[in-house]
Order: structure tokens, then C-alpha cells, then sequence
């Protein structure tokens, strides 16, 4: 039986009612349902490595594997590029992949061997490599991870020799910032002693418990404070505005909003009119984060530097006058808050990654305004040169897609990364 058959069969099967199955059952399927969709999850990861070593997402439009598979499929951006991650290893570990396809280890514990072996310390020989990759191997089996961590240290004292003290290598600082589902960003490092140092003597006094205003003592716990004194920490370095310059802009925090969502008002409880009042109620935008309350834009908008920008009925800035071949800082914050990011779509890096792209080339007679011009970033803005995509500005004064031929034979119009609900182009 093929694969194809095989993922029919699978996508035919009616939904389990557990409450029609017995406990023996539950208990006997559970197991060989996880054994099912490890094998197929293997399948999957070394389609997914094929995908990423061919140009299949460059020919669709996508600068990675990771944005083309969370694009078509139901995948978030981060569960695609975790796949991503566990496909690479999979295809340069074939000792490591061939654990994984047996079910002896998970994906993750593979990936953190495989991290090992990139890495590996200094002082260890070539001839240790295969005794080392082993001795994980079989950590790997036990199901707590801590187990596997702790051989991959008792690797880095053994073979520890004269080179840079792990404390002390910079090569193996990291710092990830990712967007959760909530909206908010979770943080996670791993530092050398001397920016550790630096760090924690910044957040010390920042950090500090502090009375309430009832002269009662500092309810937030530690990890509070030090969230409270990182997010101080920011705002000093905004305020000073030291940071170098990125996309044209001195560091800071940018947020659009409607100004009629800045004005307080309580809609009528009409649940007739609920439609109307969830299409007319928007909310404060960032570049890097996406949305925030309009509580929190009105707390912000007390101390900041306010630029208004002219909006039509499709929330497209009005033009802003007369045009240039260069892009001014005025007519790109118009870009900036119609496309909101990279407008090609499916992708969305922020504005500070792009550039404004002519729509029709100044040379041709393009103007430089805002109905000649898209947010492209700058994979997407090289693919818009060289290859057969086009873009176009559609009757809602928003950029249009034209995909290639080999992607849509009719080559009907997509609409940009940001328009969820666009009128026809």
C-alpha cells in the first residue's frame, strides 16, 4: 500500500467516541496510535529535509522550508520551524535518525545530540565521536531529559582541555525571543559570565522589592521583579536613543491605531448590530508583536510622539503629496501602516526589515507614492525582480500578488500577508 493510499485511509477514519470503547480498549490503542504517528512523523521529517535541500519553497515564494510548511499547512510559524530543526538533524545524523525511525529516542532528544555533535568540545578526538554518540544514545532512551543533559555535560568535563572555559566562550552565547500564542514573548538565554555580569549588576537595582503605596511589603515575587526591571531597562535605552539607526528610525516603540479607537465610548449592548460593531473596532498595532489593547495604546499615547496619518474606508493612508523618487520618512510611515510588514504574502517580517518596493520602476514613470508603492522585505523585494511573480495595487488601494503560472495557471490575484479579509482586487 502507498503512502498516498495510506494518508487517504487515515484522513477517512471517523472520529474515536471514547465513550463507546472500553478501558482495556483506550489503553491498548493509545500506545500504537503514538507508534503510528511517530512513523509517520518520520516520513514527514525526511519529506521536509528533501523539501529544504530542493527549491520547492524558493519557487512558491518562501525565503525557507519553515514559512512554505506553516503557509500550507495548518502549522503555526514555531511548531514549522521546530519541524524544520528535527528534519536537518534527521538528514546530517544518519546514526541519530536511524534511532529516531526506530522509536528509540523522541525528535527532541535527537535534536539536542545532534546539537552536541555540532559543537562537540575542543579536546574530544575523532576516534571518541562514535563511543560518544553511543553513550547519548542510549541516555536518549530514558524519557526524562534531564538524564540525557546531564551525559552531555559528564561529555564537556571529560574532554574539557586548555581551551576557553564554557563560561567564558562567547561562541556559545544565545539568545531566542519568541512570540507565543497569547501575544505576549518568551525569552531564554544562555550567556557568558562577563554579559551575564553585566547584566545582572543592570537589573540589581532595578530590581529591588520596593513598598506598596500602602507602606505594605513587595508582593511580586522575584521573577516579577526581574521582569519589571528588564522592561525598565528598555525603556532607559529607548529613552536615550543610542541604538543605531534600523530602517531609518532611531530605536523605539511604534504603535498604529484608528484614532476613533483611541476615543473612550460605550457601544450599545444591540446584539443586531454586533457585526457591525466588530468590523468598526480595531485595535493598536506593533511592528514586531502585532496587536495591543486600546487600553494600553491610551496608556502609552499619554507620553509619546504622536504623527497622524490619514486613513480611507479600506484603512489605506491617503496620499501624502507630491512625489519623489526618493521615499520619504512621512510617505514610508504611510507604507508602514497600510502593509504593516512585508506585504508578500504569508510572510510579515516587520517594516524595519523592508524596503518600499515601486510598484512600476521610477525609471518606467513610476511615481513614488503610496499607490505605486508595496512593503517588500528584502528576499521577497529580489523575488519580485527576478522572477514572475508581479504585484499589483488592486481597486482597495492595497497591494495584489500575481502568483507564477507554475504556482496558479489562472494567476488570480492573492491578496497581502496582513488582509484578512480584503475586497476584491
Amino acid at each position: 500500500m502507498g503512502l498516498g493510499e495510506i494518508l487517504d485511509n487515515v484522513s477517512a477514519l471517523d472520529m474515536v467516541e471514547p465513550w463507546r470503547l472500553t478501558d482495556d480498549t483506550i489503553g491498548v490503542l493509545i500506545p500504537e496510535l503514538t507508534s503510528a504517528i511517530h512513523h509517520l512523523e518520520a516520513i514527514r521529517l525526511r519529506l521536509v529535509a528533501a523539501a529544504d535541500d530542493r527549491p520547492i519553497p524558493a519557487l512558491d515564494g518562501y525565503t525557507n522550508a519553515a514559512a512554505w510548511l506553516a503557509d500550507t499547512t495548518v502549522l503555526n510559524d514555531r511548531t514549522a520551524r521546530t519541524i524544520l530543526r528535527h528534519a536537518r538533524v534527521i538528514a546530517a545524523h544518519p546514526e541519530i535518525a536511524a534511532a529516531y525511525e526506530t522509536e528509540q529516542i523522541c525528535s527532541e532528544h535527537a535534536a539536542l545530540i545532534a546539537a552536541f555533535f555540532e559543537h562537540p568540545p575542543a579536546a574530544m578526538p575523532d576516534d571518541a565521536i562514535p563511543a560518544a554518540r553511543d553513550f547519548l544514545l542510549d541516555a536518549a532512551r530514558d524519557r526524562d531529559t534531564r538524564v540525557l543533559r546531564a551525559h552531555i555535560e559528564r561529555l564537556h568535563r571529560i574532554f574539557e582541555s586548555d581551551r576557553v572555559p564554557p563560561a567564558e566562550d562567547t561562541d556559545r552565547n544565545t539568545l531566542h525571543a519568541s512570540p507565543t500564542l497569547n501575544g505576549r514573548i518568551a525569552i531564554k538565554g544562555d550567556l557568558d559570565a562577563e554579559t551575564g555580569e553585566m547584566f545582572l549588576s543592570a537589573l540589581s537595582p532595578l530590581s529591588k522589592p520596593r513598598p506598596d503605596s500602602d507602606a505594605q511589603p513587595d508582593r511580586r515575587s522575584p521573577a516579577q521583579r526581574r521582569a519589571d526591571a528588564f522592561t525598565e531597562m528598555l525603556r532607559r535605552y529607548h529613552d536615550t536613543a543610542t541604538g543605531p539607526a534600523e530602517g531609518n528610525e532611531r530605536p523605539h516603540l511604534h504603535i498604529s491605531i484608528e484614532a476613533r479607537d483611541l476615543v473612550e465610548n460605550t457601544p450599545a449592548a444591540d446584539r443586531g448590530a454586533y457585526a457591525e460593531l466588530f468590523a468598526q473596532t480595531g485595535t493598536g498595532w506593533m511592528p514586531w508583536m502585532g496587536p495591543l489593547t486600546v487600553q494600553a495604546v491610551r496608556r502609552l499615547a499619554c507620553d509619546c510622539v504622536l504623527a497622524s496619518i490619514i486613513l480611507d474606508e479600506h484603512g489605506c493612508p491617503v496620499d501624502l503629496g507630491r512625489s519623489t523618487r526618493v521615499v520619504s520618512k512621512k510617505l514610508r510611515s504611510a507604507v508602514v501602516a497600510r502593509d504593516k510588514g512585508c506585504a508578500f504574502p504569508g510572510c510579515g517580517r516587520p517594516p524595519s526589515w523592508c524596503d518600499a518596493h515601486h510598484v512600476k520602476h521610477w525609471a518606467d514613470g513610476g511615481p513614488t507614492d503610496l499607490t505605486n508603492l508595496v512593503l517588500l522585505c528584502r528576499f521577497h523585494h529580489r523575488l519580485i525582480h527576478h522572477s514572475t511573480w508581479d504585484v499589483i495595487i488592486g481597486n482597495d488601494r492595497h497591494p495584489w500578488f500575481i502568483p507564477p503560472k507554475h504556482k496558479d495557471p489562472q494567476r488570480k490575484p492573492i491578496p497581502a500577508h496582513n488582509r484578512g479579509d480584503p475586497t476584491a482586487a
